[in-house]
């Protein structure tokens, strides 16, 4: 069988790429099959991940949450690409604070924009602290006029802290980190179900495998979505799934 990068689906993706497959393979007799039990298993986990992401949707901190994020994202993203940009600056002095605010950048990695919530969370309040408190980074950032991008930044990261905790506390069992760990047992699950219609094909001695128009439907199925994200990886930015 084909395979995928499942990590590189985002959750909405995710989700409908587990009920496609489901749905294909309950078309073709899992019973016969002998993949009813692994099916179950399968579909079990997948329902326990759509209903903890619907809950989470369904708060009304949600929308905010994910503005919030947003408005961090674009700050950040800012920031590292003018300060990037002017590590190339003509005068040597532009050049000098540039690429110390660079350096520093540097301590914390590419893709800020990209880490989980709670991670990019910690990531720019460590640069904001160190930008406010190291005097030859406070300084650069004067220099160079960051110092309202920086207020921004850290403004929205207060923000979107302050409204995730809210609901967390308010949807305990339905935060990022839940739905990841529920996300990782579908993962296991979606795969032992995948190696086992493998095996059963690969043990079948008769010519024609009765696993043959399965695959060959399941494979279709992950071509599309392996198109999908070849577009995205090609034509537009890539983001966090958060």
């Amino acid at each position: 069988m084909n395979s995928i990068h499942l990590p590189k689906l985002r959750n909405a993706e995710y989700l409908q790429y587990m009920k496609d497959y489901a749905a294909i393979i309950k078309l073709n007799n899992p019973a016969a099959l002998q993949i009813d039990t692994k099916l179950s298993d399968f579909e079990m986990r997948s329902s326990e991940l759509e209903d903890l992401s619907k809950k989470a949707l369904a708060s009304d901190k949600t929308k905010t949450v994910l503005e919030l994020d947003e408005r961090r994202d674009n700050a950040i993203n800012g920031i590292t690409g003018y300060v990037q940009s002017l590590t190339y600056h003509f005068e040597s002095e532009t050049r000098k604070n540039a690429q110390l605010l660079q350096d520093n950048l540097n301590i914390y990695g590419t893709g800020i924009a990209r880490l989980n919530y709670q991670s990019e969370t910690a990531t720019i309040s460590n640069i904001y602290r160190d930008w406010t408190t190291k005097t030859e980074l406070t300084d650069a950032m004067t220099f160079l006029n960051l110092s309202s991008w920086m207020t921004e930044l850290s403004d929205a990261n207060t923000q979107f802290n302050n409204q995730f905790l809210a609901r967390t506390q308010e949807y305990g069992d339905a935060n990022p980190e839940t739905i990841k760990a529920k996300r990782e047992q579908t993962t296991i699950a979606y795969y032992a179900l995948r190696d086992r219609i493998d095996a059963l094909h690969i043990l079948v001695e008769t010519p024609e495998s009765p696993y043959n128009t399965l695959i060959n439907q399941l494979n279709a199925l992950i071509d599309q979505y392996n198109v999908l994200l070849m577009k995205r990886d090609s034509n537009i930015p890539p983001e966090e799934l958060k």
